[in-house]
């Protein structure tokens, strides 16, 4: 993946460990605003880690102390490929929503470790990388793009670049009204959990979403090398519902799907990368 090529974001903040920012925390676990069970499906996004520790920090209702984060100490490449990465979410998205008569806003990506404090509550390392639509704003910790690799064997830059605009993907379904529309659905009883749950439904459509901005940059920059595309597809294999249960713990529990199959989410996947626009990406319509 020829990076270099991508237009550099300014919207990249570099935590001070000072433990501040992100707007109000939320008590009662109501952090993203959109109520109870949808957090537990978004705060764990890409990697099925435990949003629990998060909801329960919330969950008290009082003085929690934010997780103990310190300065991020980010490498000078790998924050601009980050830049570069945003960057071309920024253009792809803004020309998408141009093109519907629509104006996009840029989100910011805080790159922290250890902890950091958002609207959506106070998240540790183990949440993994998320997306909070309280200040509309995608975090990242510097050490993950290495237990990426590391953990999951998912290596390469496209890859890391698949998840920053998998994260994207959930801003972009922020600015749609999309968020609103699930927590409706929840409000009147929908199933958010389980294989065909909207929680599901809205992951892959997230998936889909950065198939569609993979589909947008590569027709502008031209910036694929051979076996890109693949390694998105294998990081997709890996952080399947399926997948991780199997890893963690033996066997797989549908029912508690939160994600999505690897089967799914590399279906997804492709069919934004290969129909390149929003209509490619109606998760929530027939089966997942």
């Amino acid at each position: 993946m020829d990076w270099q090529k991508g237009e550099r974001s300014q919207n990249v903040i570099v935590d001070d460990g000072s433990g501040g920012g992100g707007g109000p925390r939320f008590g009662g676990g109501r952090g993203m605003g959109i109520g109870g069970i949808i957090i537990l499906a978004i705060l764990g996004l890409v990697f099925f880690k435990d949003p629990t520790a998060l909801l329960n920090q919330a969950d008290t209702g009082g003085q929690v102390a934010a997780p103990s984060g310190q300065r991020a100490e980010v490498d000078p490449q790998t924050e601009d490929f980050i830049r570069a990465v945003l960057g071309s979410t920024e253009k792809t998205w803004t020309d998408i929503f141009a093109s519907h008569g629509r104006q996009y806003v840029d989100p910011q990506l805080k790159l922290f470790s250890g902890g950091v404090n958002t609207a959506c509550g106070m998240a540790s390392t183990a949440v993994g990388p998320f997306y909070c639509p309280g200040d509309q704003m995608v975090y990242l910790d510097v050490a993950f793009f290495r237990e990426l690799e590391n953990r999951f064997h998912a290596s390469g830059d496209f890859a890391r670049a698949y998840v920053i605009a998998h994260e994207v993907g959930h801003h972009v379904q922020n600015q749609l009204g999309i968020f609103d529309q699930v927590e409706q659905a929840r409000r009147r009883g929908a199933r958010m959990e389980g294989a065909d749950g909207l929680s599901v439904r809205q992951e892959l459509q997230a998936d889909c979403f950065a198939g569609v901005w993979a589909n947008r940059t590569q027709q502008r920059l031209q910036w694929l090398q051979p076996g890109d595309i693949e390694s998105a597809l294998n990081a997709a294999s890996k952080i399947g519902d399926d997948a991780l249960q199997q890893q963690a713990q033996g066997r797989v529990v549908p029912d508690s799907f939160t994600h999505g199959t690897s089967e799914q989410r590399v279906k997804w996947f492709r069919a934004g990368f290969e129909g390149g626009d929003l209509g490619s990406c109606n998760t929530f319509a027939g089966e997942p």
